[in-house]
């Protein structure tokens, strides 16, 4: 599993890793929004979304 070891890499005491791994989620979340999901939209181009009624 990923989280048992981003914990063990993480230096401090066990606050100081529950902040870094609250700054890191909040860094990744950032990135996401900021570059990843619009490059996605743009690329892949899901902007065009048409729902049809069923008769």
């Amino acid at each position: 599993m990923i989280f048992p070891f981003v914990w063990r890499l993480l230096p401090g005491p066990a606050w100081l890793r529950v902040v870094l791994l609250l700054v890191l989620v909040a860094a990744i979340v950032a990135v996401l929004f900021q570059w990843v999901y619009p490059w996605f939209s743009v690329t892949f181009d899901i902007q065009d979304q048409n729902v049809e009624a069923v008769p």
